[in-house]
């Protein structure tokens, strides 16, 4: 991927063992843009980061065996539409025109996305060693993403009661790590 550092063949180099991986990068409200891959920011960097960096590591991750990879998602993923009117995977909307572009539909498709491709990890590396789970951290009050449009702020402050601080989403995230670590199952 063009926007992300030149990391391909390093990971060969690699010589030790990688038994956990957590991928946590994510974008929230961002407005419309592209990456230099050409492709929607929001679902390069909330997914396909991801997606590459695990391909990237995979044989590191088989060979120290036992390994799991853990993805961050989001309960947002329930919020979605990558179906067309057909009931189809429309995958153009994975990574919309700006006409057709909505900032929280475009979060909710990459943690969908997110939970898809950790399913299918665990499916296709399970035997090698691999496990793979996606968890949702729980809802958290981003600090600044409200400030972006009227819609978020009035959201948002109905949902304060209901969500955690940023700071009791990273406290949560160890524990989260170790339900993930138990080994019983996906």
């Amino acid at each position: 991927m063009a926007s992300r550092p030149d990391v391909t063949g390093k990971t060969a180099l690699i010589d030790r063992s990688l038994h956990v991986l957590v991928c946590n990068a994510a974008v929230f409200a961002l407005p419309w843009s592209l990456t230099k891959d050409g492709l929607e920011t929001t679902f390069q960097v909330n997914h396909l980061g991801h997606f590459y960096l695990v391909q990237l590591l995979q044989d590191v991750l088989c060979r120290s065996a036992p390994a799991r990879v853990v993805v961050v998602s989001s309960e947002s993923h329930r919020f979605t539409d990558i179906n067309d009117s057909s009931g189809k995977l429309d995958f153009s909307r994975l990574s919309p025109s700006k006409n057709d572009y909505w900032a929280m539909l475009a979060y909710n498709r990459s943690k969908l996305c997110n939970i898809l491709f950790s399913n299918e990890l665990h499916r296709r590396l399970s035997p090698r060693g691999v496990t793979s789970n996606a968890v949702h951290p729980g809802n958290v009050m981003y600090s600044s993403i409200h400030r972006s449009w009227w819609v978020y702020t009035l959201l948002f402050t109905l949902a304060r009661p209901f969500t955690k601080s940023m700071v009791s989403g990273w406290l949560s995230s160890p524990h989260t790590l170790p339900l993930c670590l138990c080994g019983r199952g996906p």
